[in-house]
């Protein structure tokens, strides 16, 4: 009889067990750097597309981050600006870039003449960096294939820590799957952690052009769901003021 119960019992157990190792390991969340360089105009900016293409960007790739995305807003800007994201696949691969870069003899060699220009010739005015971490729902960066697009970067602040929170609730419930469904495409969603803008989330989306991007937008605003979703008590007052530039992707961009 006992003989018999433990079969039984070990029976039962089979599929738990199968189920257990079935079950799929939630994704690692990436880390996202996203800068913004201010350059001086003119011949820097070839000085500056050189230093991206020929230095930093292989560098990265040695130490695993596979797409380096570089972008332009749209139309002619001055200052002119350039937006580098860099996804990393952990904060301990972040921490561990600027160092790995130090003791990169390849990379050295390759920024030289970046490094070493004078002071009033240097590229760069100043850049800013802001330090993401990717939502639940959108672990990974999604990388868009290679046709013609440009970029909707959209950066949503909080008037409190709390209604970011409640923001990225928003995204990882209810509102991504909408963004699916109207063909709102997204590349990353991150919660900003360190940088400008705080409390704040940035995401960025892809579209064919402007056409597409208009027909998409109006769907999502006209969706049932959405409706239905943006009148949920628990999600009023998550968004205080958004930040909204159209880019484009620079000809060596990885993404």
């Amino acid at each position: 009889m006992k003989r018999r119960q433990f079969v039984a019992s070990s029976l039962l157990a089979v599929p738990a067990l199968s189920e257990a190792k079935a079950a799929k390991p939630a994704a690692q969340k990436e880390m996202y750097e996203f800068r913004t360089y201010q350059l001086r105009g003119g011949g820097a900016v070839s000085v500056f597309d050189k230093y991206l293409r020929e230095a930093l960007i292989p560098a990265l790739n040695r130490q695993g981050v596979k797409t380096v995305g570089v972008f332009r807003e749209m139309g002619k800007t001055e200052p002119p600006k350039v937006y580098v994201l860099i996804p990393h696949t952990s904060a301990e691969a972040f921490g561990a870039s600027g160092a790995k870069l130090a003791a990169d003899t390849a990379y050295q060699q390759a920024s030289n003449e970046y490094q070493t220009m004078a002071p009033d010739k240097f590229p760069v005015v100043r850049y800013t960096s802001s330090i993401l971490s990717a939502f639940d729902a959108l672990p990974q960066l999604i990388v868009p294939g290679k046709s013609d697009r440009i970029f909707e970067l959209r950066t949503y602040e909080g008037y409190s820590e709390d209604a970011v929170r409640r923001k990225v609730k928003m995204f990882n419930v209810d509102e991504l799957p909408i963004f699916y469904n109207v063909k709102l495409n997204p590349v990353f969603f991150g919660e900003i952690v360190a940088g400008e803008h705080m409390p704040a989330l940035t995401y960025m989306l892809v579209f064919k052009d402007m056409a597409e991007r208009d027909a998409n937008w109006k769907q999502f605003s006209a969706n049932a769901d959405w409706k239905r979703v943006s009148q949920d008590p628990q999600y009023a007052n998550t968004v205080s003021n958004i930040i909204r530039v159209f880019l484009e992707p620079v000809a060596y961009s990885q993404i």
